[in-house]
């Protein structure tokens, strides 16, 4: 099967992925309990009369009784779908279905996308024009130029709500905020600069007019189009192109390049020569945004100037010019003051907020997010990154002062700095926690091992993890059964991906050698016995590989129950020195990050195990960027009802009071007091009640039960169960885990192979 551009997956990987469980990638909660009967009189007949009455004697209090103030329709017809053309409205479903996962994902905004089947301006303005009532918001997306422009321009004069094209304007705002950066950086004036931009589509125009609304004078910005400059006099132009042209002599990119302090490339690879480079202003600011290939590369840039500001739309070079550090934030900001459009001023407000965020200091948890890397100020950073979690709090604010300042807000915010802390919580910081240690791993690659190769989820896991970048994997396995997996996956039977088993006597030999020293006191093994071991047992024979420096870390389980694997670890790989070993879990769910222990080895811990497991998850959720504030949990609270277990539990909270530990910790109590804000006023005297991170469960029964419910039940994601105290960077898969669940764990033993020494307690 061809594979996609990437290489990162092939077709078949993206169809199955768009197809399995439900197809799409969207679905529909109810945000109200829907349990009794009397919850549905409530929701419908005849509790919805109420506010249906409501809406109609005032349609603004539709913004208090219904979805409207936090809903966005995300409105294609297929036009220009992601740079492949015109392939219809049905075709373009997919790619909006994902602009509202973006939605939600980084701003906490719900959406629904509405394919239109039309290619008539007028038409797809009519039909938004008949439910838009129904949304806070608009996003248009995909529509191809010129008809983007008249239906936006429309729209905007009969609506009451924000509309906004995002590939006009998201574009627009964030190469502003690399601007007026490149231009502090580089000491030049905006008023003063010479721009020139080559491309003459929707993105471009939309950048060239807020340029304009920046500070950069009309006669100072020269438009290059397919046929050339666009200047005053030229025939065909239409009314857009025609706004700016302007008088002057250049008819070719190549010359109005000369003494240019500015390159905006919003057109196609290669349009930007070397010679062209050197021709520019000292300091030059060139944006090669053309994707997935730009206009120049830095490397060839760097050829001929060392003085050049670069910014393109990669991300695998700095300063990536992505929509996706504004538009969620425009609109959350827009939606929170129910702005009655976008305007001017929102988005140059959004591009300043956007420039001096990068300026300031950047704190630890946006070091963690970006893998380790502290960026500075700099050529090299001027715009920041789409995981900066400082940006939901900061884009918003300075969106919704704009619009209450020009005059289009429908609702003023008191205290902003109340509202910046209300934006902080609708998103959950372990959002970023995997991207980060992704970032740190693509730069410290480790050798991980995949013990289960011949699984097909594990083995996908492999090649998204190569592919990816994350690091070199290494299968366990039968090559001629691992060749006709890889095939069947989509792939050609000769990937390039390293394969191990029993039939290499060399290591086998080692292995066994290395086995037979261990276990033979410890076990009184014989070597035909660690023979047997290692020749039928890939976890062991993984095990082995880590053990032995033949590889960094390894993933395995999956295949088999988690006590089976841990089992084959253990007989290789002994506890860390000083440390108890546990499964602890991170549980995702409703915009709270909960860590879980022990899930997964101890059936019956003593209190002295469970303060040693308390200790132990502070110290990686600390890793992991958290503040830990751990709740001992039992059926009962603070004693009642007082029996033999919360005695147990009871009496490890008074070992970690003796042990003085640096984190905060409470019990007994039940998961809901641990977890709910709303039994603070009924146990003031703790500072956990209602703000624990990590639940200490009494026992792996209780622990295992509630983690698989909740993953089974609910809407929650779970990562783990990390196997924590292990002596060597093996994590342990739950049987039938996901692609995805693999890739995590495999990642997560690749970041603690480099961070965590297992030599020392």
């Amino acid at each position: 099967m061809k594979k996609t551009k990437t290489d990162h997956y092939t077709d078949k990987e993206a169809l199955d992925f768009h197809s399995k469980n439900k197809p799409g990638k969207i679905e529909i909660n109810s945000s109200k309990p829907m349990t009794t009967k009397r919850d549905l009189a409530l929701a419908y007949s005849p509790g919805v009369a109420v506010p249906v009455q409501a809406i109609a004697d005032n349609p603004e209090t539709a913004y208090d009784y219904t979805s409207k103030g936090n809903l966005v329709a995300v409105i294609s017809n297929g036009s220009a779908i992601l740079g492949m053309g015109n392939l219809g409205a049905l075709a373009s479903k997919p790619v909006m279905e994902g602009k509202a996962v973006l939605f939600k994902r980084f701003a906490d905004i719900d959406s629904i996308d509405l394919e239109i089947d039309s290619q008539d301006p007028n038409e797809i303005i009519n039909s938004i024009k008949n439910f838009a009532c129904s949304f806070g918001g608009i996003n248009l997306e995909d529509i191809a130029a010129p008809d983007c422009f008249v239906i936006e321009d429309k729209l905007k004069e009969i609506l009451d709500i924000p509309v906004f094209h995002d590939d006009q304007h998201g574009t627009a705002i964030i190469t502003t905020a690399a601007l007026i950066n490149a231009l502090n950086i580089s000491g030049k004036s905006i008023n003063d600069i010479k721009v020139v931009v080559n491309g003459a589509g929707a993105s471009a125009m939309a950048c060239t007019n807020l340029f304009k609304n920046s500070g950069v004078p009309q006669k100072n910005i020269i438009m290059v189009d397919r046929s050339g400059v666009i200047y005053r006099g030229r025939e065909g132009l239409n009314q857009w192109k025609s706004s700016h042209a302007n008088e002057t002599k250049f008819r070719t990119l190549d010359e109005a390049i000369n003494g240019a302090d500015v390159f905006l490339g919003l057109s196609a690879k290669g349009a930007l020569s070397k010679s062209m480079v050197k021709k520019m202003a000292k300091n030059p600011i060139i944006f090669a945004c053309a994707n997935p290939d730009p206009e120049i590369t830095p490397e060839e840039i760097m050829e001929v100037r060392d003085d050049a500001i670069i910014a393109t739309g990669r991300s695998d070079y700095p300063n990536q010019v992505n929509n996706l550090i504004g538009f969620p934030y425009v609109f959350r900001g827009a939606l929170d003051v129910r702005a009655k459009t976008i305007n001017e001023e929102m988005k140059v407000a959004a591009a300043d907020a956007i420039a001096k965020l990068t300026r300031e200091d950047v704190p630890d948890e946006v070091v963690a997010a970006m893998g380790g890397d502290r960026p500075h100020y700099g050529k090299d950073y001027i715009i920041p990154s789409t995981f900066d979690p400082r940006l939901i709090s900061v884009i918003p604010a300075a969106v919704a002062k704009a619009a209450m300042d020009s005059g289009v807000a429908r609702k003023n915010i008191d205290d902003f700095e109340i509202y910046k802390e209300q934006l902080k919580q609708r998103l959950n910081p372990s959002l970023t926690i995997m991207q980060g240690i992704n970032s740190y791993i693509k730069k410290n690659q480790k050798r991980i091992v995949f013990a289960d190769g011949e699984d097909k989820n594990t083995l996908k896991a492999a090649i998204a993890f190569k592919n990816s970048k994350l690091g070199v994997p290494i299968l366990v396995g039968k090559k001629e059964k691992i060749k006709e997996r890889i095939k069947e996956i989509g792939y050609n039977e000769n990937f390039d991906i390293e394969i191990v088993n029993s039939e290499d006597t060399k290591k086998r030999k080692k292995y066994v050698n290395f086995l037979f020293e261990k276990m033979q006191r410890e076990q009184g093994l014989l070597e035909r016995d660690c023979d047997r071991l290692v020749r039928n047992d890939r976890v062991i024979w993984a095990s082995c590989m880590v053990s032995c420096g033949d590889a960094d870390g390894a993933v395995t389980g999956n295949t088999r129950r988690f006590g089976a694997s841990f089992d084959k670890v253990t007989q290789v790989i002994d506890a860390r020195p000083g440390e108890i070993m546990f499964g602890l879990n991170m549980v995702v769910a409703k915009g709270k990050t909960i860590f879980v222990g022990d899930t997964s080895v101890n059936e019956y811990p003593s209190s002295e195990e469970l303060a040693e497991i308390a200790i132990s998850s502070a110290r990686v959720v600390k890793m992991f960027g958290f503040v830990p504030k751990v709740a001992f949990v039992s059926h009962s609270t603070f004693g009642q009802p007082l029996t033999s277990r919360t005695k147990h539990i009871k009496k490890a909270v008074e070992i970690l009071k003796d042990k003085n530990v640096d984190f905060d910790f409470d019990g007994d109590m039940q998961p809901d007091v641990a977890l709910n804000e709303e039994y603070k006023e009924l146990y003031p005297f703790s500072s956990i009640v209602g703000n624990a991170n990590i639940l200490i469960m009494p026992g792996q029964h209780s622990a295992a039960i509630s983690y698989k419910m909740m993953k089974s039940l609910g809407d929650t994601k779970v990562i783990g169960p990390l196997l924590i105290g292990l002596g060597q960077p093996i994590e342990i898969a739950p049987l039938r885990s996901s692609t995805s669940e693999i890739i995590n764990l495999a990642s997560v033993a690749a970041y603690s192979a480099d961070v965590i020494d297992y030599k020392k307690n």
